[in-house]
Formats: C-alpha cells, structure tokens, sequence
C-alpha cells in the first residue's frame, strides 16, 4: 500500500490549491480503499504482542533512561510550548457532551481566614474537543486489547485491569514534529485528506529529522488553525490524518507515541467495517499510546522559529487505576 516519496505532494500541487469549506472537506481523499483482508495482514505484521515486560506500558518500555537523557539534552532555549487545548464547556458539532466546569466555594463556605474559591472540573474525554491521552485498554480489536488480552476479562464497569493509563506513568522523551501544511505551504490540510507513508518520509526530508526509536511523533494538519477561522464542524465525519499505509512505517522506527492535532485518524475511515483503523495499529497492534485533540499551532510556529522540528516532549496522565485514558497537558521544551 506505500508507495515512493518521490510522489509525495509539493507545494503548489492539488492538495495545496484546495479551497476551505466551514462544514466538511472539499473532497474526499482518504483512500485508497483498504480490504478488512488486508488490514488483518497489515495487523499482524506490525503487531509486538510479547514483546515487553511490563505489557501494558506498551511501546513506553522503549524510552530508557539514556533516551531520556538524549532527549534533555536537546534543550536549547528553554522555550515551553505547551499543546493542550482550552477547557470546552461549550456545546458545538465536534463537542456534543462538553466539558464541565462550575464552582463550588466562592469564598463564602469556610471559615474563618482565609477564604477559599474551589470548583469542580469532569470531561466525557474520549472525544475530539478534549486534549487526552489514550491509554492501551482504550481499543480492542476483534475482542482483543494489545498483547491479546480478551478485552471482556479485564475491562469492566469498574474499569480496565489491563492497560490502564495508571501503568504508564509520565513520558520523557524527544518530540518530533511532521508539520505537514509548513512542508506543503498550505494553511491546513482539508478534512478528509490522507497523509501517506511518503508524505511522513517527504516531511522528514524537508523539515531535516529523522523519526527514532522511542520518539513521540505529533502530526500537524492544521485541524486548530481551520477551526479558528472557518468554525467547527463535525470531525468525526471527516478529517484529516494518517492512512494505515504510513503506519508500517512508524513501527518500523519503533515510536513510543502517536499524536495529532485531530485523533491520527483519517476520517472518512478508508478501511470497511473499521472506523478508526489507525487507533487499532497503534494501541491494540503496536502498543503505542496516542495523544488527541493536541494545539500544534504554537509549536509549528515555535520550531519554525528556532529551525528545528525535534525538542524534549514531556506528557504525564493523571494517575487513574483502571481508567482507559486521561485528559492531559503536554509540553515541548525547546
């Protein structure tokens, strides 16, 4: 399904003369079509089950304490850009159950000095308006979470047993960026576009990285960009993002971590009967946990300044046992 960088687009090729549209792509582009024959074989053929102790940190067994180091030392500036979104307590297409946020203490409930203002924050987060981190009991496939487990034996109304974003812990390790619309000189890619396995290799060639073993790798379409100036629209109709042709790639680097400023998903889902085929590679096949819903914006413009795409990345989950994920704020240090 890869095919060479060499047909990947350039700046002033169709994909940079596309139009904006405020409610959904100008076309569809997220092929082509992949068989569920074929996605089975790209399953298995990336798949680690086996492979680490313990099973579910996944891919984070990959980020040894040297990587760590290597990665500090990247510190050049000391810039912090941080890539969570704002808190959404507002209702819109891409956030049918918003966030929720009111205060509890306006300083008139305890006694005597000093006062208190508290409040109450809770998210449904698994959705596109929430920046979180998706832990490896958050997708199973064909009954199965990463590492075979039967999912109905360990995920339950009292949580996962397996795979629990509390196992993870805090990640430290570099960052690189695949600032798509800055190597095509395009504003964003439209919703519905496909970023092949030679789109990701024509990035690093462009942007002057080499994606590593143990890296977090954090996709920028522009997804916040178009939103900001042309309105939300349902991201979970179409959007734009990874085809399951570049993940082969990926786990052949050996990453740690997935991101994207949309869920790494391309959505429509080129795969039949599969609606979210890339988060299945990642965290049932792959054991690579992913971020959603990142603001990539400040840092396209941050490595843009500093003529750099790589950068210490540092993402910690809330340590909740037997959650599948967790709201989070992660950070790049440059």
């Amino acid at each position: 399904m890869t095919s060479s960088s060499a047909d990947a687009p350039q700046p002033g090729s169709a994909h940079a003369d596309e139009p904006a549209h405020a409610d959904g792509p100008a076309r569809a582009d997220n092929g082509p079509a992949v068989s569920r024959r074929e996605f089975d074989a790209l399953f298995a053929a990336v798949r680690t089950w086996g492979r680490w102790s313990p099973a579910d940190r996944g891919a984070w067994n990959r980020v040894t304490a040297e990587r760590v180091r290597r990665a500090a030392a990247r510190v050049r500036s000391g810039t912090v850009v941080p890539m969570a979104l704002p808190w959404n307590t507002r209702p819109g297409p891409d956030n049918p159950r918003p966030a929720l946020h009111h205060m509890t203490d306006l300083g008139d409930v305890e006694r005597p000095e000093p006062s208190a203002h508290k409040d109450f924050l809770a998210s449904d987060y698994h959705g596109r308006s929430v920046t979180h981190l998706d832990a490896l009991s958050h997708i199973a496939y064909r009954g199965r979470l990463y590492d075979g487990r039967v999912a109905r034996e360990v995920v339950d109304a009292a949580g996962a047993r397996f795979g629990a974003v509390s196992t993870l812990g805090p990640l430290v390790t570099t960052g690189v960026l695949l600032d798509l619309p800055a190597v095509l000189g395009i504003r964003w890619l439209e919703p519905g576009r496909a970023v092949h396995a030679r789109d990701v290799v024509a990035a690093e060639r462009a942007l002057d990285v080499t994606i590593g073993e143990g890296d977090a790798v954090l996709l920028r379409t522009g997804h916040v960009r178009r939103r900001a100036e042309r309105g939300a629209w349902d991201s979970g109709t179409a959007s734009a993002g990874l085809h399951v042709d570049a993940v082969p790639l990926l786990a052949e680097r050996g990453i740690a971590l997935l991101g994207s400023d949309g869920d790494s998903d391309v959505r429509p889902s080129p795969v039949a009967g599969v609606h979210s085929p890339v988060h299945a590679l990642a965290l049932t096949a792959m054991g690579v946990p992913l971020l959603d819903n990142l603001d990539l914006e400040a840092l396209s413009a941050a490595t843009a300044e500093a003529g750099r795409h790589t950068f210490l990345f540092v993402v910690a989950p809330l340590n909740v046992p037997g959650g599948t994920g967790s709201p989070v704020s992660p950070v790049a240090v440059l």
